[in-house]
């Protein structure tokens, strides 16, 4: 399976696939399966209670939401894989976020979930058929594809380590 066509995603969803430099999900699993967990890991501690500016997200807080919204990715692509014919609901990242408690957890305890989640997610993403990635389903009141959640997970990551790296570093 390739790269997900245009019309096989919301159109806001293009800035994170575009990000993805991979020719399948299969192949952005094995690029950024390690990759992503490790950029995490290789930030410095000390800058875990960091905001770049009031309102904004601390790494702690960015990585819980990042946590959360692969969990949510993953449960999408996998209700659509197995041909769920309701319509998935959207969530409220910034609701998520004030109720998650990030700001109480530790730096390497987040960590370390984020790495159960990222090995999680790619060993669904494998398990996907061609014809699998290629089911249609409705999430957020969207058309979505399997394969395009796939490549959105990679490349929400990618989004957020943009940001860390021109915002928070």
């Amino acid at each position: 399976m390739s790269r997900p066509i245009p019309g096989s995603y919301p159109v806001y969803f293009e800035n994170y696939i575009s990000l993805v430099k991979a020719d399948s999900a299969r192949l952005a699993s094995e690029k950024y399966g390690t990759e992503l967990v490790q950029q995490f890991k290789n930030l410095p501690a000390d800058k875990a209670d960091f905001s770049y500016a009031e309102g904004k997200w601390t790494l702690k807080e960015m990585l819980q939401h990042i946590i959360d919204t692969e969990r949510i990715f993953a449960y999408r692509a996998l209700c659509i894989s197995r041909k769920e014919t309701i319509g998935l609901p959207g969530f409220d990242e910034n609701s998520y976020a004030a109720n998650s408690g990030a700001a109480k957890r530790s730096w390497t305890g987040l960590l370390e979930e984020f790495e159960a989640v990222r090995h999680a997610s790619d060993l669904l993403i494998k398990s996907f058929e061609n014809d699998q990635l290629e089911l249609p389903g409705i999430t957020n009141d969207s058309h979505n594809t399997v394969n395009a959640i796939c490549f959105m997970t990679y490349g929400h990551i990618l989004h957020h380590i943009n940001i860390i790296n021109e915002r928070y570093l």
